[in-house]
C-alpha cells in the first residue's frame, strides 16, 4: 500500500474522501494509483484529519519509493490502463503498461502518418533509404509486445510514445535536409510536423496543469479536445487549398511561360476577381479591410472558417478550374463566369473629338 492509499483508507476509502473535499471519486482514485496526494490538497487533508480526530501527520503524505507496489517480473508486460486518442479522423488506441511505458498501437501510429486506416505496417515506412540517415540506429523495428487482459492467448504490438516522436522528427529532418523523398513520403513528413507541433502545445499545457494542480480540476477530456483543435490548426497551415490545376489554367490563359510555383503577382488580382468576388462579396470586402498582406504560408483562404467558408471556397475553385479548361482566353473566362453568376455586361460609349488631320 502506497502513502496515498494509506491516507485514503484512514478517511474510509476513496468515495468518502472525495465527498469530503468536494471532488469526484476518480480524482482520489488517481492519487491512489500514482501514490501521491498533490501538495495543493495536503493542507486541506491535514485539517480534515485534525477536525475528525484522524491520526495523520505531514510525513504520512510524503511518497516513499519503498512503498510503491513492485511490478511483477515478466518477459511480456501487461496493459494496465488503456484508452483512445482521436487525431483528426484517426482513432489511435493507447496504453500504459505494467512497467509504466506509454504505448500507442503499431497500426495506430501508421494511421496517424498516412491519414488512412490500414496504411500498412510501420516498419515498411521506416525502411526507406532516404530516411535511414535520420533515424537513430536502434530505432527501426522497435516494436513492443504486450498483453491486454481482455485478449487471451495473443500478444499485441505497439511502439513507445517517445519512439514515435523520434520517427516523426526523422521525417521532418529528412525533408528539411532536401533528402530525395517521394511525394508520398513528403506528405508523411508534413503530417509528422503537424503532429509534433500539436503535441508540443498540448504538452506545455499539461506540464503547467501538473505544476499547478489544475490537472485534477480540468475536464477529463480537455487535453484530447485541445489536441484535436491544434491538429486542425496545423493542418490548415499546410493545406493545399488552391489546386495546381488552377495555376496551370491561369498560366495557359495569360500566356505565362514561367513555372506555376513562381507565378506573377497580378494573378493575385485574378484570384480576388474570379474567386473571392464570386464566392461572397462580403467576404472579399472583409478580407481587403482586415486580412494582413498575404505572406508565405499565410494567405487569404486561411482566414475562412473550415466549417463554412473553406468548403465553399474549394467547391468554387474546382468549378473555376473546369470552366477555365473550356476557355481559350482570359476575357472568355471572365465572360463565362459573369454569365454563370448572372452578371450583365455593361459597356460605356466613349465619343472622341474629330481627328485634326488638316482636312477641314
Amino acid at each position: 500500500m502506497n502513502a496515498a492509499q494509506s491516507v485514503i483508507e484512514r478517511f474510509g476509502g476513496q468515495s468518502a474522501l472525495a465527498k469530503l473535499i468536494g471532488k469526484r471519486q476518480s480524482t482520489v482514485q488517481h492519487w491512489a494509483r500514482v501514490g501521491v496526494i498533490p501538495a495543493k490538497w495536503q493542507g486541506q487533508i491535514l485539517q480534515l484529519a485534525q477536525d475528525r480526530g484522524i491520526d495523520i501527520s505531514p510525513s504520512d503524505l510524503m511518497p516513499s519509493a519503498l512503498a510503491r507496489e513492485p511490478i511483477p517480473p515478466s518477459s511480456i508486460p501487461t496493459a494496465k490502463w488503456f484508452g483512445t486518442l482521436t487525431l483528426g479522423e484517426v482513432e489511435v488506441p493507447c496504453y500504459v503498461l505494467s512497467d509504466e511505458r506509454r504505448i500507442i498501437s503499431r497500426t495506430g501510429a501508421t494511421d496517424v502518418l498516412t491519414e488512412k486506416k490500414g496504411g500498412g505496417n510501420l516498419e515498411s515506412y521506416l525502411g526507406v533509404e532516404a530516411l535511414k540517415a535520420y533515424l537513430p540506429e536502434d530505432l527501426p523495428g522497435q516494436m513492443i509486445e504486450f498483453n491486454i487482459p481482455e485478449i487471451v492467448n495473443k500478444t499485441v504490438r505497439g511502439i513507445e510514445a517517445e519512439t514515435f516522436l523520434e520517427i516523426c522528427r526523422a521525417y521532418i529532418k529528412a525533408r528539411d535536409a532536401g533528402a530525395s523523398l517521394t511525394d508520398r513520403q513528403t506528405e508523411i513528413a508534413k503530417r509528422a510536423g503537424m503532429f509534433l507541433a500539436a503535441c508540443a502545445k498540448v504538452g506545455l499545457i499539461a506540464l503547467i496543469d501538473e505544476a499547478t494542480g489544475f490537472q485534477y480540476d480540468r475536464a477529463q477530456d480537455a487535453l484530447r479536445f485541445k489536441l484535436k483543435i491544434y491538429l486542425e490548426e496545423e493542418m490548415r497551415k499546410w493545406e493545399k487549398t488552391f489546386p495546381d490545376e488552377l495555376w496551370r489554367e491561369f498560366g495557359r490563359l495569360t500566356n505565362w511561360t514561367g513555372a506555376v510555383t513562381q507565378r506573377p503577382k497580378y494573378w493575385g488580382k485574378l484570384v480576388m476577381e474570379l474567386v473571392y468576388e464570386y464566392l461572397d462579396k462580403d467576404v472579399a470586402d472583409w478580407l481587403r479591410k482586415n486580412a494582413p498582406k498575404p505572406r508565405h504560408k499565410e494567405n487569404y483562404h486561411q482566414w475562412l472558417s473550415s466549417q463554412y467558408g473553406l468548403k465553399k471556397l474549394v467547391e468554387h475553385l474546382w468549378m473555376l478550374v473546369g470552366m477555365a479548361s473550356a476557355c481559350q482566353t482570359m476575357p472568355e473566362l471572365r465572360a463565362k463566369m459573369a454569365e454563370k453568376f448572372g452578371r450583365r455586361p455593361f459597356q460605356y460609349t466613349l465619343y472622341l473629338p474629330p481627328a485634326n488631320d488638316g482636312s477641314n
